[in-house]
């Protein structure tokens, strides 16, 4: 990362879009370290030449939010997910399709990400692959939720299909528009998504715990979790956490994608900071793995 908010976003994104514009500035991002990253390089190791640290693409390209801001985000998260996802997948039968709608929609910031990241690499403007490559690895993360989802049903409805893929083209142009204004506000906007994702699968496993421990895992989740290469699993893990999780059920399963969303808010987090992400497989935590 439930049902619940990934969901449109579109009214949340443009009412930011607004307020960005005008607020937008050349202050520096303040901090709020992660307590649990096990490793960060110095806040002011790399600095732009208008003296602005360079560390990730917010000090990069962004300005912090005003708690207003933060305010409108999380009421558009909420609204959208009450209004929209409650109502149309409303109902016990109608849970795999909200999370396959969910799931969908749920890859689209990363993707926003990497092509407005891709075009300041092009245009020689900023360029740190370490951020092309996190964001590609949530991205994979959230395709097999997707895929999870599918096998298990959730996408047999055209109308389902239709409603989540044409939220998600917009919800895609949206985040574009927002992370070239203001990455913070990006990363913001999705850290409310994720959270309200965790929340809504933690909610789904209390309820139907038992249910679900009666329940085969999906080959989709087998693949990606235990018999797959973990390399790109291991790359969103910024908090420097070695997860491997046992699947043996379904309700496995679904532990495994609501501490996949928690690890999201956790990087989401990270990235609106000063603070440089981690990377396993690059040597910059403190594991003794290899």
């Amino acid at each position: 990362m439930m049902p619940n908010n990934r969901s449109v976003l579109l009214a949340a994104g443009l009412a930011a879009c607004v307020n960005h514009a005008t607020a937008f500035s050349n202050s520096a991002i303040s901090l709020r370290p992660p307590t649990t990253a096990v490793h960060t390089s110095s806040l002011f190791a790399s600095v732009a030449p208008d003296g602005r640290s360079d560390n990730n693409p917010s000090t990069k390209f962004g300005s912090p939010l005003s708690d207003s801001i933060k305010d409108v985000n999380r009421f558009g998260v909420g609204f959208l997910k009450s209004t929209i996802f409650d109502t149309v997948f409303a109902g016990e039968d109608r849970d795999f399709a909200r999370f396959y709608a969910l799931e969908t929609i749920a890859r689209v910031p990363y993707f926003s990400y990497l092509s407005v990241l891709h075009l300041y690499e092009t245009l020689g403007k900023w360029r740190r692959a370490k951020y092309l490559k996190l964001h590609f690895a949530e991205s994979w993360n959230e395709l097999h939720h997707l895929l999870i989802m599918e096998e298990l049903g959730g996408s047999e409805r055209f109308f389902d299909r239709f409603l989540a893929q044409h939220i998600a083209l917009g919800y895609y142009a949206v985040v574009i528009v927002l992370y070239l204004i203001n990455p913070v506000e990006a990363y913001n906007l999705n850290e409310d998504v994720e959270e309200h994702a965790f929340s809504t699968y933690d909610t789904y496993l209390k309820e139907n715990g038992e249910k679900l421990k009666l329940m085969p895992a999906p080959q989709a989740a087998i693949d990606y979790y235990v018999e797959g290469d973990m390399y790109m699993f291991d790359e969103f893990q910024t908090d420097c956490e070695l997860r491997r999780p046992k699947i043996e059920n379904l309700y496995d399963v679904f532990v495994a994608i609501r501490d996949d969303e928690a690890a999201h808010v956790s990087t989401m987090k990270m990235l609106q900071t000063e603070m440089d992400v981690s990377s396993i497989h690059d040597g910059e935590c403190e594991l003794d793995i290899f």
